[in-house]
């Protein structure tokens, strides 16, 4: 008789990760730059999460902000909001931390070869999302095109500039962002307005479009009605990234539960036709 497949150690006990670079993003994010001590790679898929912990304090779930093409480390843009992430913030490289995972459903990969792309983040959704950009570019054939929106409260809290600059003037990307609004005393000479504004001038294939929506669930409701608005109304063209309160990352604990879903477990990425009329989704 064949034995019973056995689950991974590293989605219960953490494996052991150095923290090799350290970069400000905003003056609430940094992105962190890891490496598990055992050289192995972290074998993820692009919208997955992991549990950071530091040793002496809790753990907490992460998106992971880096395709797993782009070999021998990985990223987590982390904003500081709880007593791990403040932690996280006064590290310095070097330091040793644990990781459990991957977890989660990721992008679903296969459904997207080939499609036009619509790839829209807001606020610091566009760390889990940079890991499925980070993917189309280094599988560039595998897509019809790829087009980037992005939209954040104030120029200061643009993430990652310098990959948006490098998306701008892609010959492979189009990419746009804006900002809701802009402080008097601000140099920043770019848009400004609601993300949603940036949709209708999209010229899309929208038969063979599909658009992954990452981001705070307030731009939710706008952002698919505006893409039905151009003509994304059928099953699997909508992808969304839900947040919930993933302690255990397993399926056990309950704390992420969306009616029968569990958000670490059959999520964080659905297809929206899966969840749009469950209570408390969007």
């Amino acid at each position: 008789m064949k034995p019973p497949a056995t689950e991974p150690t590293s989605l219960y006990a953490p494996c052991p990760c150095r923290l090799l670079e350290v970069h400000e993003l905003t003056p609430q994010e940094k992105l962190f730059r890891l490496q598990l001590l055992d050289g192995s790679e972290l074998n993820h898929q692009p919208g997955q999460f992991i549990k950071l912990s530091i040793p002496g304090l809790t753990e907490a779930p992460l998106s992971l902000a880096s395709s797993p093409s782009r070999k021998g480390s990985f990223d987590l843009g982390v904003r500081k909001v709880g007593t791990l992430t403040s932690a996280l913030h006064e590290l310095e490289p070097g330091a040793t931390l644990g990781v459990r995972g991957p977890f989660g459903r990721p992008f679903q990969l296969t459904a997207l070869i080939g499609r036009q792309l619509l790839l829209i983040a807001g606020g610091c959704g566009l760390a889990p999302l940079r890991s499925l950009i980070q993917y189309c570019q280094d599988h560039q054939s595998d897509f019809s095109s790829v087009h980037i929106l992005y939209g954040a409260r104030s120029p200061q809290d643009l993430m990652f500039k310098e990959d948006l600059n490098a998306w701008q003037i892609s010959d492979r990307f189009s990419c746009r962002y804006t900002v809701d609004r802009t402080p008097a005393e601000s140099c920043y000479d770019g848009e400004t307005g609601l993300i949603t504004r940036l949709l209708p001038e999209i010229r899309i294939d929208a038969a063979n479009c599909c658009a992954v929506v990452v981001g705070p669930p307030p731009m939710y409701r706008p952002i698919i009605s505006e893409l039905r608005r151009l003509g994304l109304t059928r099953p699997q063209q909508i992808m969304l990234s839900l947040e919930r309160q993933m302690r255990c990352g397993v399926g056990k604990c309950g704390h992420c539960t969306i009616e029968h879903l569990y958000c670490c477990c059959d999520g964080p990425i659905f297809w929206l036709e899966e969840i749009e009329q469950l209570r408390g989704a969007l």
